[in-house]
């Protein structure tokens, strides 16, 4: 399993190609690309980057799918027997993107739809065994 760590809006966040995050509000079109620069590392199967700070030449790219805002904070401050009582609410303005391609030094690591249910293993022994198939019937014939 493929995953970086990201830095965006004063957070860090794990993220892997194929799934969804909510993270602050960036100043992209719904259904436009973006390219994350701010990696602080990679895993690709086991093998761990880490930057000092930042992973030199890695990348994450993803889609905006929305912009919306997230449930409303209510914040109460109340001081008691002074008859001072405020009460304001937040709603934070939030992104959802989804997360295609992880990229190290202009190469893709790893990418949504890329991963299939056969390893790279699984299908070579299947063309072997279809092509060994192939040669068994036509020696037969």
């Amino acid at each position: 399993m493929t995953y970086a760590i990201i830095e965006t809006g004063g957070k860090q966040l794990r993220v892997e190609p194929g799934r969804f995050y909510d993270i602050e509000l960036l100043p992209v079109e719904p259904e436009e690309k973006v390219t994350i620069d701010k990696v602080l590392l990679v895993n690709q199967d086991g093998e761990v980057t880490i930057g000092q700070p930042l992973v030199e030449g890695a990348t994450v790219e993803g889609t905006v799918m929305r912009h919306y805002r997230g449930r409303k904070v209510i914040v109460y401050k109340m001081q008691p027997k002074k008859k001072t009582r405020k009460k304001r609410g937040h709603r934070q303005e939030i992104t959802r993107l989804m997360i295609d391609s992880i990229s190290m030094n202009g190469s893709v690591v790893a990418s949504f739809g890329a991963e299939s249910d056969e390893t790279p293993i699984e299908a070579q022994t299947t063309a072997e065994v279809s092509a060994t198939e192939e040669t068994a019937e036509a020696t037969s014939e």
